[in-house]
């Protein structure tokens, strides 16, 4: 087994009251990807940071190996200095880095480096500041919430550049579908503990659910001891007196055992407050279109949206998913064509830049919108600081000022305000951020079993299949030019329809290039050889892949030679587990870089003729 490069043994940080970390372990070797998990406020941020050098622990012990190199993703990166983002980047460069890697990165995270950093928007900054930890390739990489204002085609690009990645990886997210394709060993913090699984995120939820229900049966035996120990106080024959006193000792001691025993933390208590009945048809659109100068965001489209419809909204940044859901529930004037809403709405809206927030408020301002201290909910009065612990609020935090609470915690609370308010139509723009996995859970249900209608704008691919009944999305996500399609089912649905409809485009397209050719082969053979050339991105993986091939092939031998020890699954059948996954995941990953570069190397030689 290889040597840790990365060890944090019982930390400890508390900010007053409950621990924060009370004992929490991790542990980082080479090519470890570790997802870190845990409710909102668990401490997942505040590890990573203690890991990064950046938070100091109170006590425990922290080593890191002085060869290795650690690059963590900053929240709110600090530009001060820098003229462009191109600059920014670069200087997260070390000596004998490749500069060449922060232009690929730049290109492929939306951005041109020529951008004045100080003009970018919280999603550029968040997509220079990957730029700047992933180009050095360093030893760790810790990435906090890395697919935040990421959109699909990037969160997919990023998956496969963290698989191929040669750097240890420590990762925060929201995204289900994320972990579950980049993540080979998940840590769980939970009550200031951790704990580790040596599988990736997929098999994480039930493995959580086995440990609590082994911890409540020993909560229970605990309970139980207690009440012999206790009988035999009030009714036992009395031996002698020392011994007697041990055994009272004993008893007190399971007594604070008991009291001290920290539970898991609660889940969301919460049912959305569903309006009267609105029409049956909700939506009407009919060849809407919008433009803006030159730029086509909406070629004329056409929608019938009926009562108990869940649609999702999908595309790249840019491609005018807000545009689209504003028109559709009246917003925005379309150039032309006409929307008709239907009758008896009452529209309740989830923004994702959160701008419905005061920070000044305070939470029960917030919530009762400043008319005392009760809020009427599904008909019902009920005091705010009973609203807010549904919530997994503390009753004395009604008086806290909104800029107090967590990215996850302010998601939480403008999930508690629209479910107070009657609606029959749910508006969810990017709903997931920063949500934990229970909370999801929760808001996938609330959805699944809302009476009414849902709209929703999303890159969160695991939600999206389990909530929508269509999905819309760009007829061209590679180019997006105003055209829209929808799709039936979820993403995954719309992704096997589009493939189906591109294999018959393909297949057409072929057949009528034959006909063309057999009525004119004269055109066909002076057709130019030389179409075009390979663009940037296509030039650099044709180039740079060999290398990052023969990486992989080093890592697969090296970890074949440790399979071929007869003993190693008697000795370490975690260690054996581990190496048969990575070897797993290298051995994919060498197969996808060998089709990718045969692809290139093909259409390199069809171009050049």
């Amino acid at each position: 087994m290889a040597p840790p490069i990365l060890k944090l043994d019982d930390i400890r940080l508390s900010f007053g009251g409950t621990p924060l970390l009370d004992g929490a372990n991790l542990q980082v070797e080479p090519g470890d990807c570790i997802c870190l998990v845990g409710r909102n406020g668990s401490g997942k941020s505040t590890l990573m940071k203690i890991a990064a050098g950046i938070v100091e622990a109170q006590s425990g012990e922290v080593f890191r190996h002085p060869a290795s190199t650690i690059r963590y993703l900053e929240q709110a990166p600090d530009f001060d200095g820098f003229d462009t983002v191109q600059a920014y980047a670069e200087a997260g460069l070390g000596p004998g880095d490749d500069p060449y890697r922060v232009t690929y990165l730049l290109e492929h995270l939306g951005l041109t480096g020529q951008e004045n950093p100080a003009r970018l928007s919280g999603g550029e900054a968040r997509r220079a500041a990957l730029a700047r930890v992933m180009a050095p390739e360093p030893d760790i990489l810790m990435l906090d919430e890395p697919t935040n204002h990421l959109d699909l085609p990037t969160i997919e690009w990023l998956e496969a550049e963290l698989q191929k990645s040669r750097s240890a990886l420590v990762l925060i997210s929201h995204d289900r579908r994320f972990l579950e394709k980049v993540s080979t060993a998940t840590v769980w913090l939970d009550r200031g503990l951790s704990r580790r699984l040596d599988k990736g995120f997929a098999f994480f939820e039930a493995w959580r659910d086995e440990v609590l229900e082994a911890e409540e049966l020993e909560q229970h035996k605990l309970g139980r001891q207690i009440e012999r120990e206790e009988h035999w106080l009030r009714y036992g024959v009395t031996a002698r007196r020392k011994r007697n006193m041990r055994r009272l000792g004993e008893l007190q001691s399971l007594r604070s055992q008991y009291r001290g025993h920290r539970g898991p933390q609660g889940t969301i208590q919460a049912g959305i407050t569903e309006g009267k009945e609105s029409g049956k048809l909700v939506i009407e659109a009919d060849q809407i279109t919008k433009r803006y100068g030159e730029r086509q965001i909406v070629a004329p489209f056409s929608l019938r949206v009926h009562r108990g419809d869940c649609i999702g909204l999908v595309g790249p940044n840019g491609a005018g998913k807000t545009t689209l859901l504003k028109m559709l529930t009246g917003q925005l004037e379309p150039d032309g064509g006409f929307v008709k809403l239907g009758t008896n709405l009452e529209i309740a809206t989830l923004d994702q830049k959160r701008e419905d927030l005061n920070l000044e408020d305070s939470l029960s301002h917030y919530l009762t919108d400043g008319r005392g201290e009760t809020l009427l909910v599904n008909g019902e009065q009920r005091h705010v600081a009973g609203y807010m612990k549904d919530f997994l609020f503390q009753p004395e935090q009604m008086r806290t000022p909104i800029k107090n609470l967590s990215g996850g915690e302010r998601a939480r609370l403008m999930l508690a305000r629209i479910m107070a308010k009657p609606s029959n139509l749910l508006i969810l723009d990017e709903p997931t951020n920063d949500l934990d996995i229970e909370t999801l859970d929760l808001l996938q249900e609330i959805v699944a079993g809302y009476a009414g209608t849902v709209i929703l704008v999303s890159h969160d691919r695991d939600f999206l299949d389990r909530t929508v009944t269509s999905t819309i999305a760009p007829a061209n996500p590679d180019a997006p030019d105003g055209r829209w399609i929808e799709y039936a089912g979820g993403y995954t649905d719309m992704l096997a329809q589009r493939k189906g409809a591109l294999e018959e485009k393909r297949k057409a397209d072929k057949a009528k290039a034959e006909a063309a050719a057999a009525a004119n082969p004269t055109a066909a053979s002076e057709a130019p050889k030389n179409k075009g050339k390979l663009s940037y991105k296509q030039k650099f993986a044709l180039e740079n892949l060999p290398k990052e091939m023969e990486k992989i092939e080093k890592e697969i031998a090296s970890r074949e030679a440790k399979m071929a020890d007869p003993n190693l699954f008697t000795k370490d059948p975690a260690a054996f587990n581990r190496i048969a996954g990575e070897l797993e995941k290298l051995r994919d990953n060498l197969q996808r870089m060998e089709e990718e570069w045969l692809e290139l190397e093909m259409l390199r030689e069809e171009l050049e003729g």
